[in-house]
């Protein structure tokens, strides 16, 4: 899949192959971004072949989706919003893929170069969707400071190693946020980064909100983000719907004004939005029971289990790019996975998604 006539002189692009003997590829579809950067996303629908002999009289669910993308590299801190929508746009479409098909939840696996790292609103942005790092899983990396910079998988062009690359697995009992408040929580981490950086000193960041005692108005809220460069035709420029969906995320009891509390509270979300393993099951067991009823069937269905994960040149999991690699700017990343029954509540799927 190639880039649209936009950067006709940009011969880069994406591919997906696929083993026939193992996968049949049920549908395919292109997504085109047509944002400044001209990026693109590849989805697959494949059923898999011959995952349980042993259990022929059993209908299981054999399919999966495989989506292949490559983010905008971050030439600077404003390009996190471009890339947050960018993902946001991603998860959209698959949503809207599963929507139009009537699929109930299936395995979903993200993977490309994603040009950015574990610390980045990204990375913070998928796994608040259930999403999990296949190489992480593997090597029992946790989502903290010190586990971010244990591997690397690409030089770039301004010569800095840093991990970029990721597999990413969601299967379909992963308890899932709703999209658009992962959004808004990547763009409120993205506004805040931005605030910070445009404070000097002890000053607080909120000084660049003009209120009214302990108070900010929609009028003041958007006059901050027009001194943030966030509003009007650049390129990180949020739509007015996005800034309508953030003051309302915000304005959390419909007051028409925001207290420095509220914002305060809102703009620390995004980093304790990633739940604990055992609070994702606890969790996903309430929602079971809250969504069922005497009608609801169960479906046996594949999942995907991360069994081993692998870097070549295998330094570059140790965090080291070796000069002797020249066959690219990017490591080659191999995840392998083992496959498991999933019996899930068809309604519970649904409105999980």
């Amino acid at each position: 899949m190639d880039r649209t006539e936009k950067f006709p002189m940009l011969f880069v692009g994406l591919l997906t192959a696929v083993n026939k003997n193992q996968f049949r590829i049920l549908n395919s579809r292109e997504f085109l971004f047509h944002d400044i950067s001209d990026r693109v996303a590849l989805l697959l629908h494949v059923e898999l072949f011959d995952c349980f002999p042993q259990n022929q009289s059993v209908d299981i669910k054999k399919e999966a989706l495989i989506v292949n993308t490559h983010l905008i590299f971050p030439h600077d801190s404003s390009y996190c919003f471009l890339r947050s929508q960018q993902v946001y746009m991603i998860l959209q479409y698959i949503q809207s893929y599963f929507d139009e098909h009537q699929l109930p939840s299936v395995p979903i696996i993200l993977c490309g170069d994603w040009n950015g790292s574990k610390k980045g609103h990204v990375y913070k942005f998928l796994r608040s969707q259930g999403f999990v790092s296949s190489y992480d899983i593997a090597h029992s990396y946790m989502d903290t400071d010190d586990d971010s910079d244990k591997w690397i998988s690409h030089r770039n062009h301004r010569g800095n190693v840093c991990g970029v690359d990721f597999i990413w697995l969601l299967d379909p009992k992963k308890h899932q946020k709703p999209l658009k408040e992962s959004f808004m929580e990547a763009l409120l981490g993205n506004i805040t980064n931005l605030l910070r950086k445009s404070s000097t000193g002890s000053v607080d960041p909120l000084h660049f909100f003009k209120m009214d005692g302990n108070y900010i108005t929609y009028s003041q809220f958007c006059q901050a983000l027009a001194k943030l460069h966030l509003c009007g035709s650049s390129h990180n420029a949020l739509s007015n719907e996005d800034i309508k969906d953030l003051w309302e995320y915000l304005d959390t009891d419909g007051s028409g004004v925001i207290d420095l509390l509220q914002y305060s509270t809102a703009r620390n979300l995004h980093p304790s939005s990633l739940l604990k393993e055992d609070d994702e099951e606890e969790y996903g067991e309430k929602l079971k029971e809250m969504f069922h009823t005497s009608s609801t069937s169960t479906l046996t269905m594949i999942g995907f289990k991360v069994k081993n994960a692998t870097f070549f040149p295998p330094e570059v999991g140790k965090g080291i790019w070796p000069e002797y690699y020249s066959l690219s700017d990017h490591a080659h990343v191999t995840v392998e996975f083992s496959l498991v029954e999933m019996n899930c509540n068809e309604q519970f799927l649904s409105n999980s998604m």
